[in-house]
């Protein structure tokens, strides 16, 4: 079991540069409870240590710590691995694949992957719906009209879909609790409706804008309304917890990122969503053991990423 807690990203880099601690720190988060195989499922497989494998007893099968995670057939070291997750775990504004490449020594292309694949652990839906008071609120992420090139304004005009060219979020918030966003293709009533009906228990209160989609909602909701022409809080009424997300989501993108392809976005979304539902009552380490404790049960492929394969792989735990 892994026992030391670095408490910051120069303690972690020295600390899981030893290739020990590294995989005792990757196995600890994987397999709590003990390593099982990850062919059958069999308890206490052998460890060969001159190659840091498992070999079960069982299926005679081998497997390594990578087996079956975000970090299958990956030939970067575990200690480049978990440096670049404790870094986009911890950074507000997250990290660029730039940034990766001068920290942690690989190049540029191999960086932008890494973090994809990271991300992909991030995202997390633990099934259990948003209840009580929940804020609902929508977004738009893209450039500035005046910045687009007349072709791209010609494009946005003959969409005509009121979405001014950009991506729609649509975001809830419980409040003093999690937060949850989705990239839409638009946000007409039907869209809506169905991410509250899909995200929020039945009986909360929902408080929005006056967009006309919120309008329509189920009788099994209460809403509540703040009209932003008159003021921005009413009471307890007012969705400026989602306004926060979105200020924080929008300054990672324009400040780091710069510029998002709206087929990546979702993964973005889900980074800064991570971090803002763990940003309470955790720090540096926790929100790094944590998200390694997603990496299992999901792969990416660099052809699937640059949407040349169908969809990533999910395996069970």
């Amino acid at each position: 079991m892994a026992s030391v807690k670095p408490s910051t990203l120069m303690e972690a880099i020295k600390h899981y540069a030893d290739a020990d601690n590294a995989l005792a720190e990757t196995a600890d988060s994987r397999w709590p409870k003990g390593v099982t195989c990850q062919h059958c499922g069999a308890e206490n497989p052998m460890f060969l240590k001159t190659r840091r494998i498992w070999k079960c007893s069982k299926c005679r099968k081998q497997f390594s710590i990578k087996t079956k995670s975000v970090f299958e057939d990956s030939p970067i070291p575990l200690d480049k691995w978990l440096a670049a997750t404790w870094m986009i775990a911890n950074c507000k504004n997250g990290i660029s694949s730039y940034e990766i490449m001068r920290a942690v020594g690989v190049t540029q292309k191999t960086a932008w992957f890494m973090l994809h694949r990271i991300r992909l652990a991030m995202m997390d839906d633990d099934g259990n719906k948003l209840s009580g008071d929940v804020e609902a609120d929508e977004t738009f992420v893209g450039g500035k009209v005046q910045n687009m090139h007349r072709h791209s304004k010609r494009n946005r005009e003959a969409k005509n879909d009121g979405n001014w060219g950009k991506t729609v979020v649509l975001g809830l918030l419980e409040r003093e609790g999690r937060v949850r966003a989705a990239v839409s293709p638009t946000r007409k009533h039907y869209e809506v409706h169905s991410n509250v009906m899909a995200n929020v228990e039945p009986g909360s209160t929902l408080f929005t804008d006056e967009f006309n989609a919120y309008q329509s909602l189920p009788q099994e909701f209460t809403h509540e309304i703040i009209n932003k022409l008159e003021g921005y809080v009413k009471g307890r009424v007012h969705v400026n917890g989602m306004e926060n997300f979105w200020s924080l989501l929008k300054r990672t993108i324009k400040g780091t990122y710069v510029s998002v392809d709206p087929v990546h976005l979702q993964a973005y979304v889900d980074e800064q969503v991570f971090r803002f539902n763990n940003r309470k009552d955790a720090d540096d380490f926790d929100r790094f053991k944590l998200l390694l404790s997603q990496i299992v049960g999901k792969r990416m492929t660099y052809a699937q990423l640059i949407g040349k394969e169908a969809e990533t792989i999910a395996w069970g735990n």
